[in-house]
């Protein structure tokens, strides 16, 4: 089993309340039969065109520790409403469901299933707020943070947001997603052990500010640190001290062999970098790397790329792990499918929640997820299919909006592609874990390469194209004949 984060919540515990009082009710009625449910978002965070799916491995270490212990049964007692019997088939709780979802670092759109849990009633639904919240906050984290790469054109990305994030898990989750959404580095030296994510840092204003002179930090600083001198420049006066004693103190360490840079971390930063950079230059460093830090977004960044600010490196922090404009990620977890009771046969049952608002209504029943891609392996569309559908490359399909039953399109595609991957079996992983440094490597290649495989107008920052997600045929019968039935 992979390393565990320090007080990850396996506790069954961390649950809502109201998913142990159904679990009792479920209990006394004697329904506990096979269910599945799925885990999916509704719509993209930022107004963006697409997001990244984060938080797996972390839910699965914790579905697989996820237990009542005797404390939490002592606990559970106290509040006078479970029965001591339904007590005592909590004590032997464990997820022992199958999971099936999205590789972690996938490109995801609204209403596809991204998790999909088969297991007996009372398992899967005391395990939703577990799911959701694993999935919602990193998932959040590593969207933002692939805007900040793509809007730095894929540049050196340094996360340093431990002192903003919403407390100690949530700093060192953050961390994690945000190495998944393309951060290279981070400022959390728990995250650099526990993932194995590089670790980096310059220096505070305090460091400044504690010697006699500019000039002395930054000298102290270089003879400690000669091979990873960053010098933060805008403590007392960026263009009139800082720059000028960077490049005195700087030029003592390249006369030693070693480089160094500057951080800027207040300020105009297309001024300021602009200014820095000519008086590098002319000083003979032209190696000399300019840093920036202070409260940047992707869109701040977007814009000093665009009018060519001579930038190396973007140090961000509150709003890549806070998700800045956005609290959450819209993710929800809902029942597509349950066994048969008496008089209706064999065959699973699927079920569908019904909305006035047609961006509420589920789709019902056990669905596989398919992208399709072109000859150029560009990503044409995803399409929701009922489970045993098969997607033929080379066949053109029509395929339906999941909301409005008037718009179809035809695809064509050279590659279709099923997306949904058993991960635990039986509540244990199908594949041997990796390390969490590896598991979150790993993610980040399958996040790069699914970037790439996106046309250009669904990354915009702005106003980005709609990516199709479209569901079958039969998915579309299936969901009419609900509507129908009902209107009766």
């Amino acid at each position: 089993m992979s390393q565990s984060l320090p007080n990850s919540p396996n506790s069954a515990l961390f649950t809502d309340f109201y998913e142990l009082t159904m679990a009792q009710g479920f209990w006394k009625q004697g329904k506990n039969h096979p269910a599945v449910f799925d885990m999916f978002f509704r719509k993209h965070p930022f107004s963006g065109g697409f997001s990244v799916f984060a938080g797996l491995g972390t839910l699965l270490d914790s579905l697989e520790a996820f237990s009542f212990s005797p404390d939490d049964i002592a606990y559970l007692s106290t509040l006078g409403v479970f029965e001591p019997a339904f007590l005592d088939f909590l004590r032997d709780f464990r997820f022992s469901g199958d999971l099936y979802a999205f590789d972690e670092g996938s490109v995801i759109f609204p209403g596809e299933p991204l998790v999909r849990i088969h297991a007996n009633l009372i398992e899967a639904q005391i395990i939703e707020g577990l799911v959701l919240n694993h999935i919602n906050f990193q998932s959040l984290i590593a969207t933002k943070t692939a805007r900040v790469f793509l809007a730095s054109r894929k540049g050196r990305i340094m996360e340093f947001g431990l002192r903003r994030a919403q407390g100690p898990n949530g700093a060192l989750w953050a961390s994690r997603a945000a190495f998944i959404g393309g951060a290279g580095s981070t400022s959390n030296t728990l995250a650099g052990r526990v993932f194995g994510i590089p670790v980096s840092g310059t220096m505070a204003h305090s460091w400044v500010m504690s010697f006699p002179s500019e000039l002395e930090a930054f000298r102290a600083y270089a003879a400690l640190y000669p091979d990873a001198t960053i010098f933060l420049i805008d403590t007392y006066d960026t263009l009139q001290s800082g720059i000028k004693n960077a490049v005195i103190a700087g030029g003592e360490l390249a006369a030693r062999g070693h480089n160094f840079g500057v951080r800027l971390d207040s300020g105009d930063m297309q001024y300021l970098s602009t200014c820095v950079r000519k008086l590098l230059d002319e000083a003979g460093f032209p190696r000399a790397g300019i840093t920036v830090s202070n409260d940047l977004s992707e869109e701040i960044i977007e814009t000093l790329v665009s009018n060519g600010a001579p930038i190396t490196s973007w140090g961000v922090g509150t709003q890549m792990v806070t998700g800045g404009v956005e609290a959450a990620f819209s993710g929800v977890y809902k029942l597509a499918s349950r066994s048969a009771e008496e008089g209706e046969g064999e065959a699973p049952v699927p079920v569908m929640k019904f909305s006035d608002n047609p961006e509420k209504t589920t789709n019902p029943g056990i669905k596989e997820v398919w992208r399709l891609y072109d000859r150029n392996n560009a990503a044409l569309a995803d399409v929701l299919a009922l489970e045993g559908e098969e997607i033929t490359p080379g066949r053109a399909e029509v395929f339906f909006h999941p909301a409005i039953d008037y718009r179809q399109v035809c695809i064509n595609p050279a590659r279709a592609v099923p997306l949904l991957k058993k991960k635990l079996s039986g509540g244990r992983r199908v594949e041997p874990p990796l390390s969490p440094g590896d598991e979150i490597r790993r993610a980040r290649q399958v996040m790069e390469g699914q970037l790439e495989s996106l046309d250009i107008t669904f990354k915009r920052m702005l106003n980005p194209h709609i990516y199709k997600v479209s569901i079958s045929r039969a998915l579309k019968n299936l969901k009419l004949g609900f509507i129908e039935a009902r209107l009766r």
